[in-house]
Parts: C-alpha cells; structure tokens; sequence
C-alpha cells in the first residue's frame, strides 16, 4: 500500500522562494510507485493543498488532514522543505510531535537550536568546536563599534541571528560601516552576531542519517565569485561548489570527524549540512542548516551523488528514516 506523503515547502522567511523550489523538487522526484505526494504551501496567512490544476484546499490544522472533493486525506509522513521559520527553527516539529506525525527532518529542540547560530555555538563550545571569536548585539542594545572591532578585528561579518542563505549578512571592512550593516541585519532578525573574519578554505559538508546510521558526505569546496558566499553566491551561480573538495586527506579526515561529532553530540537525525572554514590548519565550524538546499543543484543532493546516492534515494530514504 502506497504512502501519502505531505511536502511542505513555503514558510514565513525570506527563503520562502527557494524554500518552494526544493519542495517542488522533492514532489516531482519521489518515487510514484512507493508514495502518493501531496504539496502543501504554508504560509502566515494560509496552509493549503495544492493540486496539479494549483487548485488550493486548506488544511485542517486539528490533525493536519485536507478535505477533497469530500475526501478526507490524511498522511502517514511530513516531508520538510521547509527553508527558514517554522519549518527549520523547531515550531513544525513540535507540531507534528504533538499530533504525532512522523517528518522527515531533526526534532524540536535540535531544530531550535541549530537555527539560533549563538546558542549554538555556545552549546558546541564545551565539545572543543573550534569557532570564529563573536560578539553579539540584541536589537535596542548600545552599539559600541570600538567594543566590536576589539573583540573581533575588521573585516568582520554582521549577521542576522536566526536567518539562512545569507540574508541579512554583510562583510565591513571599515568601522565607519558597522552601524549601516547592523541595521541591514535588524531586518531579519531582533537578534545578531558579529564574527570574526577567517581567512582559508571554506567548505560545506553534509551529515544525513543513511539506512539507519551516521553517514558523512563527500565535501564540498566552496569558491565564491563574490566577496564571500553571499545570496547571489550560492543561488545565482556567483560561485563554484566543487565535490569532492580540492584539500588534502589531512584537511578532509578532520572536517568529516568534527562534522560527524558534531551531528553525533547534538543528536541529529534527518539531513544536516555544516559549514567550516580551514585556519591554521584546522576546521573551524560557522554554521549548520537542517532543512538544506533540495534541488539537484544545491549542495547536498551535489554531495550525495557524489556519494552515489540519488535524489529518489536520498528522498525516500529520509522518509523511511522518519517512519
């Protein structure tokens, strides 16, 4: 007996477009024979079925079922595609927990806490999780730019707390230009941090749990056209994702056990992709996304195919993880 799968795609971010992208992606790659998928739009102000005909019937949110044509559709597991609140800060998991719905992605507490990069980083500092040196600023706080630029040097990168692909993020160089990229970041976020700039080698890597255990990806250099990996860099092809990365056996075992350890010490499940940048030759750690670019072009499912694991599989293999 076939499956139905919700994809969820939408949400209340910035990333929503990117976000509808890759449940778009997911929908028309899961495997038809095995599942019924159904594309489910949420949004603020509505969550809706969409049929093929883009024909919209809201979803119950009592128990997360759509009433069609006088059918009632209920669904045996959440896909999340969800880039971005609610789908990858803890709120749709927690959801789906009460009303005990299986979804694909990490659960409520990990979610939340990947996504709010301070309480992240603080979480991984007693692990010995190398990380750029931060200062951080709440919205209301007295900006003290000589206080910044102590604690974190210039250039330096302002960056929006609780937000993905790069929005509300900008490299300052001056510290003349440090309240314009304050309030650049305010935008997306009550709450931000201002890091570091570290200067080597980026790299992104993937850490999913594959037919029941820990598995790391084949990394991924990253090489931005850009200033740094910025909106533009990583979805207006304004930079190279090179898989496997161009680093030595050295660099690459290092980067694979702190990616792992990392996933491992939070206690993942589902799809993690984590950002390092190599100083000093070591890994140092920036950031981790749990609800990642889908489409065939964004980095995991590049990783994954490396890897030799295709889209069908590395989507139906998250939703037999979550069953």
């Amino acid at each position: 007996m076939k499956r139905n799968i919700a994809i969820i795609m939408g949400g209340y971010s910035s990333e929503y477009l990117i976000s509808l992208k890759s449940g778009n992606v997911v929908y028309n790659t899961l495997d038809k024979a095995k599942y019924n998928a159904y594309r489910i739009h949420v949004f603020k102000d509505k969550w809706v079925f969409i049929n093929d005909n883009n024909e919209e019937f809201p979803v119950d949110k009592n128990d997360f079922s759509v009433l069609v044509n006088a059918t009632k559709i209920t669904f045996d597991c959440v896909f999340n595609a969800i880039h971005g609140s609610p789908g990858e800060d803890g709120y749709m998991q927690a959801y789906f927990k009460l009303i005990n719905l299986p979804q694909t992605s990490c659960n409520m507490y990990q979610a939340a806490l990947t996504f709010n990069k301070r309480d992240l980083l603080a979480t991984l500092k007693p692990y010995a999780i190398k990380t750029a040196k931060s200062y951080h600023l709440n919205l209301g706080d007295p900006i003290d730019a000589n206080a910044i630029v102590d604690k974190v040097g210039l250039p330096c990168f302002v960056k929006a707390n609780k937000a993905g692909s790069s929005f509300g993020v900008s490299k300052v160089y001056k510290k003349e230009n440090l309240n314009a990229a304050i309030e650049n970041s305010f935008k997306e976020d009550d709450e931000i941090i201002i890091e570091q700039f570290l200067d080597g080698v980026e790299v992104s890597i993937g850490v999913i749990t594959y037919k029941g255990k820990t598995t790391v990806l084949p990394i991924t250099e990253i090489v931005s056209e850009n200033d740094f990996f910025d909106y533009a860099a990583k979805y207006e092809g304004k930079s190279q994702e090179i898989t496997p990365a161009r680093i030595s056996k050295d660099y690459e075992e290092k980067a694979k056990k702190v990616a792992q350890h990392i996933y491992e010490v939070l206690g993942m499940t589902g799809f993690s992709r984590s950002e390092f940048i190599f100083m000093n030759d070591e890994p140092y750690f920036l950031e981790m996304n749990t609800v990642p670019g889908l489409t065939k072009e964004s980095i995991l499912p590049q990783q994954a195919a490396e890897a030799g694991i295709s889209l069908a599989e590395l989507f139906s293999n998250a939703i037999e993880e979550a069953l």
